[in-house]
């Protein structure tokens, strides 16, 4: 897939932005059952909620609402949102009318109480941004003490892999242009290594608690025997349980 980087200290392209408002669709129908997301992403992050019946979830950055179903369908009462209304739309219509859904911005302060939230899901929404300072410390803010943050992220080794010159010690805006369902479509990501990423848990109030690698979910060699092969696991995506101190 063709792909850019560059420094913090210069800028891709402006015209590369992540507008899920133009591709949403093809995004979600893509990812509905493919490798990563549907027998990766979506089983790790509901490995490590593990049992969430009656616990009041926020879903940061829902996309078209798998997450939303998967956790409510356990038992959690789930609230949803995301950046692109298209995203959005596309919840509403698989979630129904009396879902609990909005558009916000995980960037910007959220229409939430504090406190309101035992749980925060943000699965592959926080390596968009450059800076997590105030996203992270609105997430610390809507939970009750003691609540869990969720959280993929893009592996940082996966850039370093990517691009062997580059920096892995800085902080790095770089794109990859996919091709959703037929549909190109270019996202941006930033990478920060690990260390980046604790010290910014440690700053607006959590704790570390896990750190998982994870195995794809079973059925997934017998279903993408090419992409798998021999492997009995990848490096893509990093997954954290953070506790609100």
């Amino acid at each position: 897939m063709p792909s850019t980087f560059e420094s913090s200290a210069g800028s891709v392209d402006e015209a590369v932005v992540n507008d899920y408002d133009t591709f949403g669709e093809a995004y979600a129908a893509e990812t509905e059952t493919s490798l990563i997301n549907a027998y990766y992403t979506r089983p790790a992050i509901l490995d490590l909620a593990g049992e969430v019946t009656d616990r009041q979830i926020l879903d940061a950055g829902c996309g078209s609402g798998p997450l939303f179903e998967a956790l409510r369908g356990r038992g959690a009462i789930v609230t949803g949102f995301d950046s692109s209304t298209k995203m959005v739309e596309l919840a509403r219509q698989r979630l129904g009318d009396t879902a609990a859904l909005q558009v916000a911005d995980i960037g910007s302060p959220l229409p939430f109480p504090d406190g309101t939230f035992d749980d925060v899901i943000a699965s592959l929404v926080l390596h968009y941004l450059e800076d997590w300072t105030a996203p992270l410390a609105e997430l610390r803010r809507v939970l009750r003490p003691g609540g869990r943050l969720i959280m993929a992220v893009n592996h940082p080794t996966v850039f370093k892999l990517l691009y062997p010159e580059a920096d892995y010690f800085a902080t790095v805006k770089w794109s990859e242009e996919y091709t959703f369902s037929g549909q190109k479509g270019t996202l941006t990501y930033w990478h920060r290594p690990l260390h980046a990423m604790t010290d910014a848990f440690t700053a607006a109030g959590f704790r570390t608690a896990v750190i998982s690698e994870p195995h794809p979910a079973p059925g997934a060699r017998e279903r993408f025997p090419d992409d798998l092969g021999e492997r009995q696991a990848f490096l893509c995506f990093l997954f954290f349980v953070l506790e609100a101190v």
